[in-house]
């Protein structure tokens, strides 16, 4: 059947208003995307070279403290003899992991030298300070929640471990989180 010229016009009008509505919906749906800070926040890299065998330091990730500690052989000795039954929160709260992985120092760690933590108390949003408390790990303040040298919940008011960010090393001395 052929098509009138009536009919062409029907289908090119409907199309360059198909075109128009994408061009002028689009501004609204880009506006969506996270910004460009926001965007260079998502990820940060550490360089490791300068942390000295028992030193940690803080940088600032998504708006956030992260803990970055290298630790000592009896940390590391310290925190493996944990029993992790014995724990408040025996889950290891890993982006690295699986949610139902236990909250072993090795489930915690990818190399045991290097911690990497959120350090953000998990009881009211505080930032806790380093080599305090009682298991020589993280002492938040505020209320008194004691984290351990695998930055585990212990004592306190606290009802989860410090987070352990996504992360990954990109070298020895180097490591990308996010």
């Amino acid at each position: 059947m052929d098509g009138t010229r009536r009919d062409f016009l029907y289908v090119a009008s409907g199309a360059m208003a198909a075109v128009g509505a994408a061009a002028a919906a689009w501004p609204f749906v880009d506006q969506m995307n996270p910004s460009a800070a926001a965007l260079a926040l998502s990820t940060v890299e550490v360089d490791l070279a300068p942390v000295a065998v028992g030193q940690q330091i803080v940088v600032k990730w998504r708006g956030h403290p992260l803990f970055v500690r290298r630790r000592t052989p009896a940390e590391i000795d310290a925190a493996k003899k944990v029993d992790v039954a014995s724990l408040p929160d025996p889950l290891a709260r890993n982006a690295n992991k699986p949610d139902s992985a236990p909250a072993t120092d090795a489930d915690r760690v990818i190399k045991p030298e290097w911690l990497v933590l959120i350090g953000v108390c998990t009881h009211l949003g505080c930032t806790p300070t380093g080599f305090e408390g009682e298991y020589g790990g993280w002492l938040c303040h505020c209320h008194g929640s004691e984290y351990d040298t695998a930055g585990r919940i212990r004592k306190g008011p606290a009802p989860e471990n410090l987070a352990v960010p996504p992360y990954a090393f990109l070298s020895d001395t180097r490591v990308k989180v996010g």
